[in-house]
C-alpha cells in the first residue's frame, strides 16, 4: 500500500536533453578525426590520448542518448518498472570507461617517458585549442541537466575533464614550441589520467550504490523510525527497506505495527500522514506500507530478509 508524489520531467524537457546529447555526440566526432590524423601527423602522445579520451566521450555520449531515451519507455507485465535505470546503469558504464582510458593512458606515457620523441608542436596547439571550443560548448550544452540526473553527468564529466585533457595538450605544445620540452607532453599525459580516474572513481562510486540498492547517504534511516514512531497510532517500525530506483524515485518499505486493531479507512488516512512525514523530512516518494498489529516477530529496525 503506498502513495507516489510525482517528479515526472515533461516530454518537452526530456527531448531538449535528448538534443543536447545529440549535438554533443557531433560535436565529438569531428574532434576525435581530427585529433587522430592530428596526432599521427605531429607524433603528439598527448593529443592522441585526448582524440581517444574524446572517443571515449562519443561512445559514452551515445550510451547516454540511448539510456535517455529507455528511461521514457512505459513499464510492462514483463518489467514492472520499465527502464528506469537505463541511465543508472549508462553512469555506471561511462564512469567505468573514464578509468579504462586513464589506465591505458598511463601505460602509453610511461613507454614514452622511456623514448622521447620529437614532436610538431604548431599541429598540437591548433587542434588542442579546436578542441577545446568543441568540448566547451558541449559543457556548457549539457551543465544544467548533469545537476540533476546521473547519466548527464557522466557524461558531462567526460566532456570537462577531456575539455580540461585539451587546456594541458595546449600548454604542452606552447612548451615544446618555444623551449622544446618534449617530456612535457608524456608529463601532460600522465596528469590527464590521474584525474581522469579521480573523477571517473567518484561517479562509479554512486552508481553503484544505486545499482546496489544502498540507502542514499543523505538518509538516515533511525531519523525515519523515530519520527514515523511519533505518530500517535503507531507502536512500532520495523523490516524498514529504503533504496533509490532511479535520480527521482526514492522507495521506502515497511512493517508498522500499530497499539490498536484499526480498521483499513483508519490505516490509509494514517497512510496519507506517513506518506507526507518521509516525502517533506526525506524526499521519499515511493512508500510501501505493511500494517500489523499483534504479530509475533522481530521488531527490530534493520533485519536481513
Amino acid at each position: 500500500m503506498g502513495h507516489t508524489h510525482s517528479h515526472n520531467h515533461s516530454s518537452q524537457h526530456n527531448d531538449l536533453r535528448g538534443r543536447n546529447l545529440i549535438i554533443s555526440i557531433f560535436l565529438n566526432i569531428i574532434i576525435t578525426v581530427a585529433q587522430v590524423i592530428g596526432g599521427l601527423r605531429s607524433g603528439s602522445l598527448a593529443l592522441l590520448s585526448d582524440a581517444l579520451h574524446n572517443f571515449s566521450d562519443v561512445v559514452s555520449l551515445v550510451i547516454s542518448y540511448g539510456a535517455n531515451k529507455l528511461s521514457k519507455r512505459q513499464a510492462s507485465l514483463q518489467k514492472t518498472f520499465g527502464y528506469k535505470r537505463a541511465e543508472i546503469l549508462a553512469a555506471f558504464i561511462n564512469a567505468s570507461t573514464l578509468i579504462i582510458v586513464a589506465i591505458l593512458l598511463i601505460i602509453e606515457a610511461i613507454e614514452r617517458f622511456q623514448n622521447p620523441q620529437e614532436i610538431a608542436s604548431n599541429l598540437v596547439i591548433l587542434l588542442s585549442a579546436v578542441a577545446i571550443l568543441g568540448n566547451g560548448l558541449s559543457v556548457l550544452i549539457l551543465k544544467k541537466d548533469a545537476e540533476a540526473n546521473m547519466n548527464m553527468k557522466s557524461a558531462y564529466l567526460h566532456l570537462l575533464t577531456d575539455m580540461m585533457a585539451s587546456v594541458a595538450v595546449l600548454i604542452g605544445g606552447l612548451l615544446m614550441k618555444y623551449y622544446e620540452v618534449f617530456w612535457v607532453d608524456s608529463l601532460l599525459t600522465l596528469i590527464i589520467a590521474l584525474y581522469l580516474i579521480y573523477m571517473g572513481y567518484d561517479l562509479l562510486k554512486d552508481a553503484v550504490k544505486v545499482l546496489m540498492l544502498f540507502t542514499p547517504e543523505t538518509i538516515q534511516v533511525k531519523d525515519i523510525v523515530k519520527d514515523i514512531q511519533q505518530l500517535e497510532a503507531i507502536k512500532n517500525v520495523h523490516h524498514v527497506h529504503i533504496w533509490q530506483l532511479n535520480e527521482e524515485e526514492i522507495h521506502l518499505e515497511a512493517h508498522i505495527d500499530f497499539n490498536t486493531d484499526i480498521t483499513l479507512s483508519q490505516f490509509d488516512v494514517i497512510l496519507h500522514q506517513v506518506e507526507d512525514l518521509v516525502f517533506k523530512n526525506f524526499g521519499i516518494n515511493h512508500v510501501n506500507i505493511q500494517p500489523e498489529f499483534g504479530k509475533c516477530d522481530d521488531k527490530q529496525v534493520i533485519v536481513q530478509d
